[in-house]
């Protein structure tokens, strides 16, 4: 279904999710490379917990939401994969953090 736009390259990067090494190709968005991983749940949804995954692939849908070095809402599709970066699901509503809120409120 989805096909690589760049070379073929023997480079690979590493990136955590959710405890788990995941190998993929510099260039490739979050969402590609956690999909060419077979992982296709990336969040639920905050009212009934049903699962998502990327559809649009362009950052229209924002199915693809996850938890990406700790800043939740990040669109997948819209993230280039970097050596290291530790990738969660987003279970639920994520928190909204206020400017006046400091690190000791929450």
């Amino acid at each position: 279904m989805f096909k690589r736009l760049h070379p073929e390259t023997d480079d690979e990067i590493t990136f955590d999710f959710e405890g788990t090494s995941i190998s993929a190709r510099p260039g490739d968005s979050v969402a590609a490379a956690l999909l060419v991983a077979n992982i296709d749940t990336f969040r639920e949804t905050p009212v009934r917990g049903h699962p998502r995954g990327p559809f649009c692939m362009m950052g229209a849908c924002f199915d693809c939401l996850m938890v990406i070095d700790g800043e939740a809402n990040q669109q997948a599709c819209q993230i280039l994969v970097s050596d290291g970066i530790k990738v969660a699901r987003q279970l639920g509503a994520a928190k909204i953090i206020n400017d006046s809120e400091t690190d000791d409120e929450l």
